[in-house]
């Protein structure tokens, strides 16, 4: 299971540590990936993601998560999160016809 966000693909970053002595040995920076249970309003259930704690402040700032799901890249998404974007757009088009 990788470190990446199901819904913004955010993952793993390299970089330095410096030392006072400028001494560069190389280093990892991880996301924050917590298992989270999102509850889309258009489908009645809740799903489980692996997110980044930047993307839930993100679906909350959007208003939930079908919103957000909704204009979010397909590139972006996890496997399981377009099945549910899918699923979200099919509902909201049946519900808007």
């Amino acid at each position: 299971m990788s470190r990446r966000c199901e819904l913004t693909g955010k993952g793993l970053m390299v970089g330095n540590n410096v030392s006072h002595a400028n001494n560069k040995t190389k280093r990892i920076y991880r996301p924050n990936i917590q298992l989270v249970a999102l509850t889309s309003e258009l489908l009645g259930n809740s799903y489980k993601l692996r997110i980044s704690m930047n993307a839930l402040r993100s679906v909350d700032k959007n208003g939930g998560l079908d919103p957000f799901i909704l204009k979010t890249k397909d590139s972006l998404l996890s496997p399981k999160a377009l099945r549910l974007k899918r699923a979200i757009a099919k509902k909201a088009a049946v519900k808007a016809a």
